[in-house]
């Protein structure tokens, strides 16, 4: 049971109830996240621009959410995020690998290990030695790397809020919520 109530989506208003109209699906997270008023506009917006906007690719970005997640003890991003992977096109074989932490793992591209081991010590260490930092930098242009780590925070803060107050965990929702943010036509 959640530390604290979830906010029903019915008693809201504003810019708030107009987020919550417009989701397929009213996760437990957004319901957490309403606590914060000031906060949860923009931090949706920042959400969908990392799964919509970015130039990083949709599996790349899915292997750091996931990443972030298991790094972080995150159970709800965790249950979301895989088949949102899968839908985007990782494989089960990457999956795991990132469940194990196992970034030299045999179903990863020599860009991803290089990308997964960049998000370790982002998530781990904050700093990131030289040495895997030319790495990355052999296949991901500067904007790639600036928005891995911003998908990565997003994401670490994402655990924290769901972790520290013990958010109920929904059934996965998947593509549909994935979907549902994208933009009509676009």
């Amino acid at each position: 049971m959640a530390r604290l109530p979830l906010i029903d989506p019915e008693t809201t208003s504003g810019d708030i109830r107009a987020s919550f109209d417009r989701m397929p699906v009213k996760l437990n997270i957004f319901r957490m996240m309403a606590h914060a008023e000031a906060n949860m506009i923009p931090a949706m917006r920042l959400g969908n621009s990392i799964l919509h906007k970015q130039k990083l690719s949709a599996v790349n970005r899915e292997l750091l959410i996931l990443q972030s997640a298991q790094l972080e003890g995150g159970a709800y991003e965790w249950r979301q995020h895989v088949p949102i992977a899968l839908g985007v096109g990782c494989t089960q074989d990457q999956i795991d690998a990132v469940e194990r932490s196992d970034y030299d793992a045999a179903g990863l591209s020599e860009a991803e290990r290089a990308l997964l081991k960049f998000g370790r010590e982002v998530v781990e260490n904050v700093r990131v030695p030289e040495t895997i930092f030319a790495a990355v930098r052999k296949h991901f242009s500067d904007q790639e790397i600036v928005e891995a780590i911003v998908a990565l925070g997003f994401y670490m803060m994402m655990a924290r809020l769901t972790e520290a107050t013990e958010t109920d965990l929904d059934p996965a929702a998947g593509m549909k919520v994935y979907d549902g943010g994208k933009k009509p036509g676009g």
